[in-house]
């Protein structure tokens, strides 16, 4: 699904992501690693986070084709993340949120 709305996606990443991660350049790791320049970036590369051995072996380069399956399931897409989010089921919310991350995170 192409095309989703930043706007939904930024108040999503505000109530579902913004807890554990930063979008802004030179935002600091939290929970979850710092997402500037996520797309185009291999799992398991920032600079000072701990990532789990699976993560850091995964070789998946993130895009818009890798995450709308991450981000539905990412235990199941990711087996052995320690990221404790439960997942977006909705293909419009994740197409909104991926959207936002694009913009967001370049």
């Amino acid at each position: 699904m192409a095309g989703g709305d930043i706007k939904k996606g930024a108040k999503l990443f505000q109530t579902r992501c913004a807890q554990c991660h930063t979008v802004e350049a030179g935002g600091a790791n939290k929970i979850g690693p710092a997402l500037h320049g996520l797309f185009g970036r291999q799992t398991g590369s920032v600079d000072g986070y701990s990532y789990t051995d699976a993560n850091k072996k995964a070789g998946i380069t993130w895009s818009e084709e890798t995450l709308m399956p991450y981000l539905e399931n990412p235990k199941k897409y990711l087996p052995g993340t320690k990221m404790a989010f439960g997942g977006l089921k909705k293909e419009k919310e994740r197409a909104d949120l991926v959207a936002y991350l694009k913009d967001a995170t370049a």
